[in-house]
C-alpha cells in the first residue's frame, strides 16, 4: 500500500529546518497481518520470545491480557488492579513485571501460572520498566518524579531509589552486557545514561523533541529513540555521547522496538502504521499502513513477529514477514 504524499506545507517546513532532500522508502507489505480483539484499551506490550506469549497492559480494566501468538487468541486475563502501564519480560525466569503508576509499584507475575506473586514498591509514579536478565535486576522509571528504581528480581524487593537528573523519565532500555541503561526525558528532550554497576546517572545526550520510546541494539550498543513531537527517530552513539543520525519518518513516533539478530528497528511512525528501519545504515526501508494510529510496538526475537497495539479499538496486530 502506498503511503500518503507529503503536503506542500510539510515540505516547506522541512526545507526551513535545513533538510535539502526528502526521500521515503516505498511502502512495504506484510504477508500476514493478524488482528486479535483483546478489548479494553491496551497500552503496553511485551513478548516472551521463549514461550511465545505476549502480554498487554490495560489500565482501563486493571488487568494484563495474555496473548497466545501461536493461535492468535487470548489465553488469559490476569487481574492486577490499579492502572497497569509499563511491561517487561524476563525470559530466563519467565516472569513479567508490570508498573502501576498510581500506587508507585511494580507487580511480579509468574508466567507459568499467570499469578501475581509479589508487589514491589518502586517510587511514586513508576511507569516504565525494563529487565537486566543477566543480573536479575529490574529498573523502573517515573515520569512523575524522574526517579529510577533498582529492584531485585530474586528477593522481589526495592534495592535503591535513585533521583534522576530531570523532573521526569518517560521510558527505559537496559543494555545488560555493557552495564548501562538509557532513559528518555520529554521534559529536557534528552537521553539520560545510567551506570548499572555504579547505580548512578552519568550524563545526558540531546535528542529530538519529546523523546518517548527507547530501545538498544545489544550487539553494537546503538540506541534508537522515538520522538513523539517530531517526524524523526534519533540514532544515538552512547560511547561518543552524541546523536549520530536521524531517520525521517512519515509521522511522529512514540514507541520503538528492535529485532536484535537482524538489527531491524520498528517504530509507530508510519502512515497510520509501522515504519521499518535498517539499524546498520539508519535508512527507512519501508512502512506498513494498518489504517490506525498505532500505540505500543514489540517484537518476538525468535519468530520476528511484530506486535502493535490499537488502544482505541481494543485490539493488537500481529505482523509477520515484515
Amino acid at each position: 500500500m502506498r503511503g500518503p504524499e507529503l503536503s506542500r506545507r510539510a515540505l516547506l517546513t522541512l526545507a526551513a529546518a535545513g533538510a535539502s532532500a526528502v526521500a521515503f522508502a516505498p511502502a512495504a507489505r506484510a504477508e500476514k497481518v493478524l488482528l486479535v480483539e483483546v478489548g479494553g484499551n491496551p497500552e503496553a506490550v511485551a513478548v516472551n520470545s521463549v514461550t511465545g506469549f505476549a502480554y498487554l497492559s490495560d489500565p482501563s480494566t486493571g488487568s494484563v491480557v495474555v496473548l497466545d501468538s501461536r493461535s492468535g487468541t487470548v489465553g488469559a486475563v490476569i487481574p492486577v488492579g490499579g492502572e497497569p502501564a509499563g511491561l517487561a519480560v524476563d525470559t530466563v525466569t519467565n516472569r513479567i513485571f508490570v508498573t502501576n503508576p498510581p500506587a508507585g509499584t511494580v507487580l511480579v507475575v509468574d508466567g507459568l501460572g499467570n499469578d501475581v506473586v509479589s508487589v514491589i514498591p518502586a517510587g511514586p509514579g513508576a511507569s516504565r520498566v525494563d529487565v537486566d536478565e543477566q543480573a536479575n535486576r529490574i529498573y523502573a522509571v517515573s515520569d512523575l518524579t524522574g526517579t529510577l528504581a533498582v529492584l531485585d528480581g530474586v528477593g522481589c524487593r526495592l534495592v535503591k531509589l535513585v533521583p534522576g537528573p530531570t523532573p521526569g523519565l518517560s521510558s527505559i532500555a537496559v543494555d545488560g552486557g555493557r552495564k548501562l541503561a538509557y532513559a528518555t526525558s520529554t521534559r529536557t528532550d534528552s537521553l539520560e545514561i545510567f551506570d548499572l554497576g555504579a547505580e548512578k546517572f552519568t550524563g545526558g545526550i540531546p535528542v529530538g523533541k519529546s523523546p518517548t520510546g527507547v530501545t538498544v541494539h545489544r550487539g553494537s550498543g546503538t540506541v534508537f529513540v522515538a520522538n513523539s513531537a517530531i517526524h524523526h527517530l534519533s540514532v544515538v552513539d552512547p560511547g561518543a555521547r552524541k546523536e549520530k543520525a536521524t531517520v525521517l519518518l512519515r509521522s511522529e513516533s512514540s514507541a520503538v522496538a528492535i529485532h536484535q539478530g537482524t538489527n531491524t528497528v520498528y517504530a509507530n511512525g508510519g502512515p497510520n502504521g509501522v515504519a521499518r528501519i535498517d539499524g546498520v545504515t539508519n535508512l527507512l526501508t519501508g512502512d506498513l499502513s494498518l489504517g490506525v494510529n498505532p500505540g505500543a510496538v514489540a517484537i518476538d526475537q525468535r519468530s520476528k513477529t511484530v506486535y502493535v497495539t490499537d488502544p482505541l479499538r481494543g485490539r493488537v496486530s500481529l505482523i509477520r514477514d515484515f
